[in-house]
């Protein structure tokens, strides 16, 4: 434990959700054994806690329902994800999307001017990345002057309790490269997502670690805004993925083992 010596600063945690706290799926998902109770235990005893995801297929109320329903102890305001981000930017920019995203994502963008769209907005559609519906966006994109693309989010697959499926990366990266326009990520692995995370948790990068099981998105994101990162190997974590140039610091089995670490130097500090 002497390499986990900088632990002692550590005063929040931001940590992602799919593949750290649950393995998604279609009847809602299954939560990682013993997750629920290290997040309880965490909180508890006196480290800030914010959940860092690019879920995108629900709103963040519903989205936390579902957490609570798995046994979270958490808030819609402990959740940082890239709808309200994108929504904020969109108004602030005075865009008008064409929403290429989960039906059940499209709440978040109610109060949101859609009207003679003039960008479009790629969220992880699922079932709704059809031919038809990527060959509309791409023919709204090619058909701009300037051509604005926002995606929330850039993975490229995720796991679910029945394998791996392609995330929104996959179908942004096409886009791209039929319209040659470059696409504005709003969600991990983006800088200002993860300076939106810890403004929201209140707690300076140095001070704050990310727990993911990404090593581009989750680990790489945050180490570019001068944040330690972990990796766990739990979620979509392979030993078969292609190399990185990202390092961890360290590797850990799964989040519980992680959390028993702070939670040890929580009881040095008193």
């Amino acid at each position: 434990m002497a390499s986990w010596g900088w632990a002692r600063a550590v005063r929040g945690l931001l940590l992602d959700v799919s593949g750290v706290l649950y393995d998604s799926g279609a009847d809602g998902g299954v939560p990682i054994a013993g997750s629920a109770e290290a997040v309880r235990r965490i909180k508890a005893s006196g480290l800030k806690l914010q959940l860092c995801t690019n879920e995108t297929q629900a709103t963040r109320q519903d989205f936390v329902r579902k957490l609570r329903a798995m046994g979270f102890e958490v808030s819609v305001a402990e959740v940082t994800a890239p709808a309200p981000a994108a929504c904020h930017l969109l108004r602030e920019r005075g865009l008008r999307p064409h929403l290429l995203v989960h039906h059940d994502l499209v709440p978040e963008f109610a109060e949101i001017d859609k009207t003679n769209p003039n960008c479009v907005v790629l969220g992880d559609a699922a079932e709704n990345f059809t031919y038809a519906n990527l060959n509309e966006a791409f023919r709204l994109l090619i058909g701009m002057e300037k051509p604005v693309l926002i995606s929330l989010g850039k993975g490229r697959y995720y796991k679910e309790t029945d394998g791996l499926k392609l995330d929104v990366g996959a179908y942004m990266k096409a886009l791209e490269y039929a319209c040659d326009v470059q696409a504005e990520v709003v969600g991990k692995p983006a800088k200002s997502f993860f300076e939106s995370a810890l403004a929201e948790l209140g707690v300076p990068p140095e001070q704050a670690v990310m727990i993911g099981d990404d090593i581009v998105s989750d680990v790489g994101g945050a180490q570019q805004c001068g944040m330690r990162a972990l990796q766990v190997r739990t979620g979509k974590y392979s030993t078969m993925a292609p190399p990185s140039m990202v390092h961890p610091h360290p590797l850990s089995s799964d989040v519980i083992c992680i959390f028993t670490v702070f939670l040890h130097f929580q009881v040095l500090k008193q």
